[in-house]
């Protein structure tokens, strides 16, 4: 019997947990009525779950549009742990929210007495976080010593959830303060070698001119990778250069995400015939090759260079809500044809893995030697929500701004290089959060 906040740490720590969150449970948190996760989407953000797939339930001879996602769920206890095989994320996108589902069905031991309906109020659901996305579940009555323990806690809360210290220690800080303190650290050593962190964890010099993020990676211990999870205990680190500290405007736009198309000529037929349909010729004048560029928002016509338009399928500005659960971003020609598309379901798993918590770090450049140093006011975005990400794309914050090419254009093996980038200013980068701050890490 788990009894006290030191034992439950103690036991999800034994079974992998990585981050543990608390749910208080209201009566109709239960098997018959599903478990709430929140309003919008943004619990994706929390519960690492499969791929998303839409599921029209018709009943009554109703539809209701939603999408699903299965979660490796586990039941834990002093004993083991017990897989509930059925475990699923529902996403409603009329309300919007997220619920769990078939948390019992199946499971050799779940806690039918606590889950079942009827059910009573103010019972506490955590949840631990696995490195392998594997999600325990625990669940205890509210009169338990555990559940008044944790409510005599002031823990930091991110939508419905609070995040509790996976440390016995109640003193130990939270994930925040802890990038926090390495972010200090690495702003107190001023300039810092350009370097990238090999795959085998060893700091290597890097002398391209692109070294701002791999050295800031390979300070945090953070190696480089192309999936879409964040870097540093759940958060997602971006540095963006500038030329001075003190005005704190970025360079450049900030890259949001580069997801590769899931439809539409390029993904069917494949990108060589994607830009031998919508290319054009190297601008600069270099022979055999081409090229798909410019920028696409939900504003423009089409472009001039390639006859394409973006425009968003299955969303309703006005409500900012997903119609239709099969829609998603599209590129159309002037005959309405689809060139490209990212389905919602595809595109936003990318966004809620990487995005649920930001830190944008500022830094200088100088050279020889290539060097960089990061500056002291941090910002932090929390709380991203896929809602946000098409409410931003609509508006035209959010832009597509793609960077492909084909060399050797002429001949039978041509050589394409892909990149398709999201983008917005970063002045406009809170817009695809519902909170965040400036932390000055030399304030006293």
């Amino acid at each position: 019997m788990i009894e006290s906040l030191a034992q439950l740490q103690q036991l999800m720590r034994h079974h992998g947990a990585v981050r543990l969150y608390a749910k208080s449970l209201a009566k109709n948190d239960n098997s018959k009525n599903q478990v709430y996760l929140g309003g919008g989407f943004s619990a994706l953000n929390i519960i690492p779950h499969g791929d998303i797939y839409n599921d029209s339930d018709i009943r009554a001879g109703s539809k209701r549009d939603r999408a699903k996602a299965p979660v490796r769920f586990f039941w834990v206890d002093e004993n083991g742990r017990y897989q509930a095989p059925d475990a699923t994320l529902i996403l409603y996108p009329k309300y919007p929210e997220v619920r769990i589902s078939g948390f019992l069905k199946g499971c050799s031991k779940g806690p039918t007495d606590l889950m079942s309906f009827p059910a009573v109020e103010k019972r506490v659901l955590f949840f631990g976080i696995c490195a392998n996305g594997d999600v325990l579940g625990l669940v205890v009555p509210p009169e338990s010593t555990l559940a008044q323990e944790v409510r005599a806690r002031n823990w930091e809360e991110t939508g419905v959830f609070l995040e509790i210290s996976l440390n016995e220690n109640a003193e130990q800080t939270s994930t925040k303060n802890i990038l926090l303190a390495h972010l200090k650290a690495l702003y107190l050593r001023n300039w810092i070698s350009s370097q990238k962190l090999s795959a085998d964890g060893v700091k290597m010099p890097y002398s391209a001119r692109n070294g701002g993020g791999y050295t800031l990676e390979a300070e945090l211990g953070i190696t480089p990778n192309g999936y879409s999870e964040p870097d540093f205990m759940g958060w997602e680190v971006k540095q963006y250069g500038v030329a001075d500290f003190e005005k704190f405007s970025a360079k450049s736009p900030v890259t949001l995400m580069t997801p590769e198309p899931t439809g539409g000529i390029y993904k069917e037929k494949g990108a060589e015939n994607f830009l031998r349909a919508y290319g054009y010729a190297d601008q600069s004048g270099k022979e055999n090759r081409i090229n798909f560029g410019g920028i696409y928002t939900c504003h423009r016509s089409f472009h001039n260079m390639t006859g394409l338009r973006m425009v968003l399928e299955g969303y309703d500005q006005e409500s900012s809500k997903i119609t239709d659960m099969q829609g998603g971003i599209l590129l159309l020609d002037r005959n309405d044809k689809i060139a490209a598309s990212w389905s919602f379901s595809g595109i936003m798993a990318h966004w809620n893995r990487k995005h649920a918590q930001a830190a944008y770090i500022p830094s200088l450049f100088r050279n020889p030697p290539p060097e960089y140093a990061y500056g002291a006011r941090i910002l932090l975005c929390e709380e991203t929500d896929f809602l946000l990400f098409l409410k931003a794309l609509s508006a035209g914050i959010v832009y597509y701004y793609p960077a492909v090419k084909m060399e050797q254009a002429d001949t039978v093996k041509p050589i394409i290089k892909r990149r398709s980038q999201f983008r917005v200013k970063h002045p406009q980068v809170t817009k695809l959060y519902h909170q965040h701050e400036i932390k000055n890490l030399i304030d006293k």
